[in-house]
């Protein structure tokens, strides 16, 4: 059963919580729900009071335009208020670098696991995310499959793999959150760290990457760390984006335990 919080904004804010112990919101990335997180929340509820939410636009949450990154760092404040005034967040993908832009503005999160914020240009040092524009019109005409498909595209998934997607029977609930692939976009940006905005981080914070992930992921989590201080990085082995609960768990308990 969700639950709701109201935004600074007005916005309705739909989350659900599991477990005991210190809270813990999880922060998913593009095309995900507060279903997404799945066998990872009761791994984590034994140690945790775990929150999971719809980001604004997506399933039972609510939406207000404009949209602008610092409305959802308003929601996360929302739910970290929920909680009892402070939480330990992880973040996945865009999620992640939703994590760290609020940990950076100072909410009252006490710890951050980020894994494979998609700071995807600094492999080659300058912009790489021409395809955004594909992305943004395909979205402007209303066209959610080609947007899906040309995003998926875009960060690094096979051509042949993302039509076999498109075939899925859960395909259909992508598209119904497609939408807000504008939001994850203008969270990355043009794909470079902001070391300085990185650098206001004061909380215990992890990077994590999969060994398996294009090198994009290892690149920006090696930028990230050097420029969050006291930051470390984690590489997990035979993992990529699509990270298995089971291996990422025990970091997480370990992390924020």
């Amino acid at each position: 059963m969700y639950q709701t919080v109201q935004s600074a904004d007005g916005t309705t804010i739909s989350f659900e919580k599991t477990g005991t112990g210190p809270a813990l919101i999880i922060v998913g990335g593009a095309f995900n729900t507060r279903m997404s997180p799945g066998a990872l929340v009761p791994l984590l509820a034994a140690h945790f009071t775990v929150h999971v939410y719809d980001r604004r636009g997506r399933v039972d949450s609510a939406d207000t335009q404009p949209y602008a990154i610092a409305r959802e760092i308003e929601d996360l404040a929302a739910l970290i208020a929920a909680a009892g005034g402070s939480a330990m967040v992880y973040g996945h993908s865009s999620g992640a670098v939703l994590t760290l832009e609020a940990a950076a503005t100072g909410l009252p999160i006490t710890k951050v696991v980020a894994y494979e914020p998609p700071f995807t240009a600094e492999e080659n040092g300058r912009g790489s995310l021409g395809w955004r524009e594909d992305v943004l019109a395909a979205l402007d005409a209303d066209d959610r499959d080609k947007a899906a498909t040309l995003f998926l595209v875009g960060i690094g998934a096979d051509p042949e793999g993302v039509t076999a997607m498109t075939r899925q029977p859960w395909w259909p609930g992508m598209l119904a959150v497609a939408h807000t692939l504008r939001y994850d976009l203008a969270l990355v940006g043009d794909g470079m760290v902001d070391a300085d905005e990185l650098g206001k981080i004061a909380v215990p914070t992890l990077l994590i990457d999969g060994a398996e992930s294009p090198a994009w992921a290892g690149t920006a989590a090696s930028v990230a760390v050097a420029a969050i201080p006291g930051a470390r990085r984690l590489t997990l082995d035979a993992q990529d984006h699509n990270v298995d609960p089971a291996a990422l768990a025990p970091l997480l308990i370990g992390f924020f335990s």
